[in-house]
């Protein structure tokens, strides 16, 4: 049988071995909040356009309904893997599912392949580079001056 003094020692194992499991246990959950959720850009599909004409400008654009899966990463920070477009000389850019002969601009994909960068430092890429990129997404329902999905606080992460 077990002496007294042994069965207190166990306990008191015991009890720091479940108070350093409840400690993993947060650290894990803690981390995962915090660590960008590695995105593709089917999961960025989840969308639907309808044509509406902007009183403002006198155009017809198309204007996103975002679906559940979509919806549901907007604010969250997110990586994704692209081609690098320049829109202008000023240090715009986007990434794209697809290099810029196929790009949405030149007719060849959907406003659901491409997403605004918005860095917080100049940056300059080559036409085409293929790089990853991190920052929070923001989804862009009405701005017809943005794209639908827009990186905000952008990171080049290679």
């Amino acid at each position: 049988m077990l002496q007294l003094k042994e069965i207190q020692t166990l306990l008191i194992m015991r009890k720091k071995i479940i108070i350093l499991l409840i400690f993993c246990l947060a650290q894990n959950v803690v981390s995962q909040g915090f660590e960008a959720k590695n995105i593709t850009w089917s999961d960025l599909k989840d969308v639907r356009f309808k044509k509406r004409l902007n009183i403002d400008v006198g155009m017809f654009f198309l204007y996103p309904t975002f679906g559940p899966k979509v919806a549901a990463l907007d604010g969250q920070e997110i990586m994704i893997k692209g081609y690098t477009i320049p829109i202008d000389t000023e240090g715009t850019f986007v990434v794209s599912q697809y290099p810029m002969a196929m790009c949405f601009f030149c007719g060849k994909a959907g406003p659901e392949s491409m997403m605004q960068l918005n860095f917080n430092r100049k940056q300059h890429f080559k036409i085409d580079e293929i790089h990853s990129f991190k920052g929070k997404l923001r989804l862009n329902p009405d701005n017809v001056n943005e794209l639908n999905y827009i990186l905000e606080e952008v990171n080049l992460i290679n």
